[in-house]
């Protein structure tokens, strides 16, 4: 038996093993949570960057569902939660800019009854 001799490598298989491993990584990547309920942030010119410590974070979503924290509450529930934390923690209030406004004044009218004063709204800077 006679061996044959090459004179160059296929790298087409090569070739069809990296980008389908590309093709995973790309993926797996759109797939890693930020940590962050995503909603469409309204823009202003005058927002301030801020880096807080203990905030407490409310997302208002498009459809009017309202988050703290990762975790949806409902309006019922909102004022035995807010118990749990100070007075003067920090507030943040991140309400998509396609909800409806009703909600966001609900919640923000019950955060001032139960005596939360530290209150920001955040946006994205033009």
């Amino acid at each position: 038996m006679k061996i044959k001799k090459f004179d160059s490598i296929n790298v087409i298989p090569f070739i069809d093993v990296l980008l389908v491993l590309l093709a995973i990584v790309l993926m797996t990547s759109t797939f890693i949570a930020k940590g962050v309920i995503p909603v469409s942030l309204p823009k202003a010119l005058c927002a301030e960057d801020k880096k807080l410590e203990r905030e407490i974070t409310f997302y208002i979503k498009k459809d009017g569902s309202i988050y703290l924290g990762k975790n949806l509450v409902l309006k019922e529930q909102i004022e035995k939660r807010l118990k749990l934390f100070k007075k003067d923690n920090p507030i943040l209030i991140n309400s998509d800019k396609d909800s409806k406004f009703d909600v966001f004044v609900s919640l923000f009218d019950l955060l001032k009854e139960n005596g939360f004063e530290n209150i920001s709204i955040v946006t994205i800077k033009q």
